[in-house]
């Protein structure tokens, strides 16, 4: 069974910085590319962030790109989202998620939910102007 646990979340006035943290099984954690979605009120889920399982490969949607930073830590099973610049516009539920290995090289790093296929509760992120 894969558990993936989000926390971090909150409200931020716009220009500020929030941490996401996923507590991912052990499991999951070696076994799977990992990556960070989010989900406005009316709008589809969409693709944040997403890290190979030894961190040296990465995604990024464009609108984020510059202001956050994905990374994983390998002793503690953790995968983190380190937002900063943050704008109304990134106001979210936002949730960590797991794609498969077989997935690698044709989905993990591509931003779209297809390949993933274990998620968390997700966590609110709520930016103010």
């Amino acid at each position: 069974q894969v558990q993936l646990v989000e926390s971090g979340g909150g409200s931020v006035q716009a220009g500020g910085s929030l941490r996401l943290s996923c507590a991912a099984s052990p499991y999951a954690y070696y076994n799977y590319y990992m990556a960070w979605f989010r989900q406005a009120p009316g709008k589809e889920r969409e693709g944040v962030a997403a890290i190979s399982t030894a961190g040296g490969r990465t995604y990024y949607h464009d609108s984020v790109k510059g202001r956050f930073t994905i990374s994983r830590d390998n002793t503690k099973n953790t995968l983190s989202l380190q937002m900063d610049s943050l704008r109304p516009e990134d106001t979210a539920v936002y949730y960590c998620a797991t794609c498969p290995l077989v997935y690698a090289d044709i989905g993990c790093l591509s931003g779209r939910t297809n390949t993933y296929n274990y998620w968390g509760q997700g966590t609110q992120v709520t930016v103010s102007s």
